[in-house]
């Protein structure tokens, strides 16, 4: 007798451990659940909807099935919901409202003439292979050793050399009040500012705007212009290209006589203006195609400035910041240190 109840305790022992250990298996499906419709025929259950993956349940067609009410209290779409604070937030920076409705509008990008583009790709990387091999290493060696106030001494005296181009231009824009501005600077930072190396004029609150004959062109009515990229130089378009000959001659280190000086400054002006740009190798060294990142964001810059200052004279209440304008970091006209030929030569 004791035999028999060890070996029932024993065999009740097993089935429990068994059923623990198998696994789950899917439970009948529920009579009572929803019914769901399946590309507009009747309505099924919901546990025919999704038939298993080994087994597929296709619906009887001659099976006739009540129909199911929909509850009255469905739930309410995400649309129909009021937005959040931080829904408003993210839409005025992002799009859908206005952060500043006075602010004017934004200047659209430009569309890209650059029917030379085989011809382009092939100075950009000649351009690109000459910039690696010289210009960056001239660059962060200055940098490097030549301490900031310095490197900006001399980037403000380059700057106050173009005042007088700028003046010109402005007046051939029909602006003579910049022209005014521009004349006023060179003579405060050429005397006040110790030839330019310092800048009060923009502590007098003389803004600095750089104006060159292609923009004069621009502004005369040559909008759209052709693309393309000179050796050294680098991106320019043809009304550009036209611009550097009329800037040339107004250059005033074209004017020096002693070579070595002449070169000299030459040369620090394009290492200055590469020593500028040293911040934007890093966007320039993920960009998928370097050559489409460069031509489409000069082309835009060059489209704000000839656009940008009209419409700052249309619309006098924008704020400082978006009047002020830095230097332009291209390679300036005369900028290619060669000696200076004369008839006599």
């Amino acid at each position: 007798m004791n035999t028999f109840r060890l070996c029932t305790v024993l065999l009740f022992a097993a089935l429990a451990t068994a059923c623990a250990s198998a696994p789950k298996t899917a439970s009948a499906p529920d009579p009572t659940a929803d019914a769901t419709v399946i590309d507009g025929g009747a309505p099924v259950a919901a546990a025919e909807a999704a038939p298993s993956s080994s087994t597929e349940i296709a619906p009887d067609p001659g099976a006739t099935v009540p129909p199911v009410e929909v509850p009255a209290t469905a739930a309410t779409t995400d649309a129909d919901a009021p937005a959040t604070s931080a829904e408003d937030d993210f839409a005025a920076i992002y799009g859908g409202a206005v952060a500043d409705p006075t602010l004017p509008a934004a200047v659209s990008s430009p569309a890209v003439y650059d029917p030379w583009e085989k011809f382009n790709r092939k100075v950009h990387r000649f351009n690109n292979a000459v910039d690696r091999a010289v210009a960056r290493p001239l660059a962060r060696a200055y940098s490097n050793v030549v301490p900031r106030p310095m490197r900006l001494g001399v980037s403000n005296f380059f700057d106050n050399l173009t005042q007088p181009l700028a003046a010109i231009n402005h007046l051939l824009q029909g602006r003579p009040k910049y022209a005014g501005q521009a004349l006023g600077r060179f003579l405060l930072n050429s005397t006040l500012g110790i030839g330019g190396i310092f800048d009060p004029a923009s502590d007098a609150k003389l803004p600095r705007r750089s104006e060159d004959f292609g923009q004069t062109l621009g502004v005369w009515g040559w909008k759209k212009s052709r693309y393309v990229e000179l050796p050294f130089f680098g991106p320019r378009t043809v009304r550009d290209v036209f611009g550097l000959a009329g800037d040339i001659p107004l250059s005033p280190v074209r004017y020096i006589e002693d070579d070595k000086t002449r070169i000299f400054l030459q040369g620090l002006n394009l290492v200055d203006t590469r020593a500028q740009l040293l911040s934007l190798d890093s966007l320039r060294e993920g960009a998928v195609d370097d050559y489409t990142l460069v031509r489409d964001s000069w082309m835009q810059r060059r489209a704000y400035q000839i656009e940008g200052t009209r419409s700052q004279d249309q619309d006098q209440s924008l704020p400082d910041y978006l009047n002020d304008e830095d230097p332009d970091p291209t390679v300036p006209a005369n900028a290619m240190p060669m000696p200076q030929l004369t008839p006599g030569d």
